[in-house]
């Protein structure tokens, strides 16, 4: 049964510039900040596109370093080796641009920047004791919301399993989002993005701890992605379904931190530390699994989803809601990524492991509308397979 608590807390950047083009702008946020070392974690495809604005802020005197070593969702290893080699750099700035792992990363790197906490005492909720760097945060994808939210996930290598770091810290001082960035991003990354930013919207409308606050962005985050991710599939081109998704996702983003997401996400840990499946292909795998498990749990919230997909209303809650599945099941068809466990050659005998790690992940377990227990984590990956 969903609980409806009034009492939340949530934390937005602390400046947020959204729109087409604005990221040309990026730097003059330095030239406020009064920085002089500047660390821009970025993607190598990027590298090209950021050129000029690193030349300039050369040619003003400022020192920049940039990084690109993060290549996937990042391990405590590659951050460990990657603040071994930027820390002697003592940058007053970090800067994150790329997907989701690069701001992760980006997150990190400037909370531990002159902070002699170790990675391993700040994994969990509110450990982390603060940040003295200044964080600037622009997502190169529609997808994560890792921008807007106060949550850092990396892969354990002693467990090889993904632990998050929680907190108000790791929450950026400035994110700048342009849709124009995402334009180059390829259509399966596109459609792998798009549909995690939808998983975190509908999973904290779907909360057992929802806010009717955060339901607000949630809802309206589904709708905006629902409507344009394929579109955006597409047509990479298409501004306005670009414009729409990123929203989408931004929105999602301020889901993560006062509600979180849930079943779908805890059992998408599994493929991503053990087969090293994309995060947002993970989601959508199993996303129309575990609604069709929690639907019994919560029909009206769940019909509601069904509308903001863009589903009419049936006879009833439930008929309503079956709906929103063939609706999920619809959208990742036509965004043309694979839709079973089997067209990844996921080992079926994999699934009893899968389902233990996946019952480790407590802290999102706990918010799913209906428990989950280890028979019921191994009947959704195996209707998933």
């Amino acid at each position: 049964m969903i609980k409806m608590s009034q009492d939340f807390k949530i934390i937005f950047p602390g400046k947020l510039v959204f729109g087409k083009g604005t990221a040309e702008n990026l730097i003059q946020e330095f030239e406020t900040l009064g920085a002089k070392k500047v660390l821009l974690i970025t993607i190598q495809p990027l590298v090209s596109t950021l050129s000029g604005m690193v030349e300039k802020l050369e040619k003003q005197g400022f020192e920049v370093l940039v990084d690109t070593s993060i290549t996937q969702e990042p391990t405590f290893d590659d951050f460990k080796q990657l603040m071994a080699r930027v820390a002697p750099f003592n940058a007053d700035v970090v800067v994150g641009i790329g997907g989701g792992s690069v701001l992760d990363i980006a997150k990190l790197v400037a909370a531990q920047l002159d902070n002699e906490q170790t990675l391993e005492e700040i994994v969990g909720i509110g450990l982390l004791k603060g940040r003295t760097k200044k964080l600037i945060c622009v997502p190169a994808t529609s997808g994560t919301g890792s921008e807007a939210s106060p949550n850092a996930i990396l892969v354990d290598n002693s467990d090889n399993q993904k632990k998050g770091i929680i907190s108000p810290y790791l929450v950026p001082d400035i994110v700048y989002v342009d849709p124009l960035l995402t334009i180059s991003v390829p259509a399966s990354i596109t459609a792998a993005t798009g549909l995690d930013a939808l998983t975190h919207c509908l999973e904290a409308y779907t909360n057992k701890f929802s806010q009717a606050f955060i339901d607000m962005y949630a809802y309206e985050g589904m709708r905006l992605i629902a409507a344009n991710i394929v579109k955006a599939v597409r047509d990479g081109k298409d501004e306005e379904a670009r414009t729409e998704v990123a929203m989408g996702s931004l929105l999602g983003g301020f889901c993560l931190g006062p509600v979180n997401t849930a079943g779908v996400h805890a059992l998408s840990y599994p493929l991503g530390s053990m087969f090293h499946l994309a995060h947002g292909l993970s989601n959508a795998l199993l996303l129309p699994y575990v609604m069709e498990f929690n639907i019994p749990a919560a029909p009206k919230k769940y019909a509601e989803v069904a509308l903001a997909l863009g589903c009419a209303r049936e006879a009833d809650d439930l008929t309503t809601a079956a709906k929103g599945v063939e609706k999920i099941k619809q959208l990742i068809a036509d965004c043309g990524i694979p839709a079973r466990l089997s067209d990844l050659n996921i080992p079926k005998d994999a699934i009893p492991l899968m389902a233990e790690d996946a019952m480790k992940i407590t802290r999102l377990l706990k918010n799913n509308p209906r428990e989950i227990t280890l028979e019921d984590a191994i009947s959704i990956y195996t209707q998933a397979y």
